[in-house]
């Protein structure tokens, strides 16, 4: 009876040390575990922060998108040993929980429990070591970070530079743009005076020809008095007006400044009565086009350069008389001459 009584008294001694030690095991492990949240909690604030900033970014430099990608690796096996450590922690608590059930049933598995508990604690140590692992990998990310931020500084920096340097280059792209708009209207009224000249000359030479006029900036010549009716050889009595024009052309090629581009176009053109298919020429166009090539032609020959004459050949599509009568097909079965830019 008595031993039974000093046994029981020893139980009671035993028990309330036993859950002291317990319930202080667990206010420093829900202690860490709390801590450890926080932890977490910041540290997924500041990573998420550091994320947006990265991702707007990314536009501007596309040529860091290398570094930025190491950095989301980095962030990303940080992320996943976090949440190993979460798992870690979420287990230990169900092993707490287990070992709690154990005491209270039985007494006798208390060594067992302390034993877990041990082995908690040490596993609790190595996660603390992981959680200070991954702090120095945050701080290495702050690091980057940094280092990122001066290179975008200077990548603004030179962009800037060089958005004052495009300013003054379409400053002065317009500046030269102004200039050549006024030298192109110098050109073009030096050439409309040699035009002028140009004209007044052929009046001269074609003076006693009352069959040839003028139509706005153009001499027009009647196909009859160059050309036998349905060729393009030129009839003997107009040469020597030719060789005149031709030798007026030269004289215009020696007073007109070489930085000027200038042509004398020579466009023929028929009435709109079709020519007959089965000879040389099969079509208006055909017809028009050689005659205007055998004036060109014929001034090379007298000594004209030849670019300085272009040919043309318009057929029956631009009529000067739209009618159907005899007088009106003369009249639009020509030659003209224009002086012209090239």
């Amino acid at each position: 009876m008595a031993l039974a009584r000093a046994r029981r008294m020893q139980r009671t001694d035993y028990w309330p040390g036993f859950v002291d030690a317990m319930a202080t095991l667990l206010l420093v492990f829900v202690f860490l575990l709390t801590v450890f949240f926080i932890a977490q909690f910041f540290l997924s604030q500041e990573i998420s922060g550091r994320d947006e900033v990265l991702n707007r970014l990314n536009a501007q430099i596309a040529e860091l998108t290398e570094l930025l990608a190491l950095e989301r690796t980095d962030n990303r096996d940080m992320t996943e040993t976090i949440a190993s450590l979460q798992a870690s922690l979420s287990t230990a608590e169900g092993e707490r929980d287990r070992l709690q059930g154990l005491l209270s049933s039985s007494s006798g598995a208390a060594g067992e429990a302390e034993e877990r508990i041990s082995g908690l604690t040490s596993k609790l140590a190595d996660e603390k070591e992981v959680s200070q692992r991954a702090l120095a990998q945050v701080e290495l990310l702050n690091q980057q970070l940094s280092a990122l931020r001066r290179q975008i500084a200077a990548l603004e920096d030179a962009l800037e530079a060089s958005e004052t340097r495009d300013r003054q280059s379409q400053t002065k792209i317009a500046d030269l743009g102004r200039r050549l708009n006024v030298a192109l209207a110098q050109r073009v009224q030096e050439l409309s005076r040699y035009r002028s000249d140009f004209f007044g000359r052929l009046r001269e030479i074609l003076a006693g020809r009352s069959d040839i006029e003028v139509v706005g900036d153009r001499f027009v010549l009647p196909a009859s008095v160059l050309f036998p009716t349905g060729t393009d050889e030129i009839t003997d009595s107009f040469k020597p007006d030719l060789n005149e024009l031709a030798d007026a052309i030269k004289e215009l090629e020696a007073e007109i400044p070489k930085e000027i581009n200038w042509v004398i176009r020579v466009d023929g053109h028929t009435d709109k009565r079709p020519v007959s298919g089965t000879g040389r020429f099969q079509s208006n166009w055909d017809l028009s086009a050689a005659r205007a090539i055998a004036v060109v032609r014929y001034l090379i020959d007298q000594g004209v350069e030849p670019q300085h004459l272009v040919a043309a050949g318009f057929g029956e599509y631009q009529p000067l008389d739209e009618g159907d009568t005899e007088a009106a097909y003369r009249r639009n079965r020509r030659i003209e001459l224009k002086l012209t830019e090239r």
